[in-house]
């Protein structure tokens, strides 16, 4: 795996730059952008500190499969729906996957 070339992919998933994602990991945006570029290896203490940045575990880091990542924001929202609205909102999603 790629490590430089994931953070970058996760990075634009989120919509953050690399300015962001380098001030919310805590580390220089030149480190950052080295690691991007393949220039250097991160840490497992620094990329902990990217993935919190990313709100992802270090697991879905190196989950290559998992194309989306559901942030915690989305997560409180479904949490806090009723039976009925998750009920509603399932076949709501249901029948846009059955017209694509």
């Amino acid at each position: 795996m790629d490590v430089g070339k994931r953070i970058t992919e996760l990075r634009e998933k989120k919509g953050i730059t690399t300015n962001k994602l380098a001030y919310l990991a805590g580390i220089s945006q030149s480190y950052l952008r080295d690691i991007e570029l393949g220039k250097k290896n991160p840490t497992v203490e620094i990329l902990s500190y990217i993935c919190g940045a990313l709100d992802i575990s270090l697991q879905d880091f190196f989950t290559e499969s998992a194309s989306i990542i559901i942030s915690n924001e989305l997560l409180n929202i479904l949490s806090s729906l009723t039976i009925a609205e998750q009920e509603k909102l399932t076949a709501f999603i249901k029948e846009i996957k059955r017209n694509m």
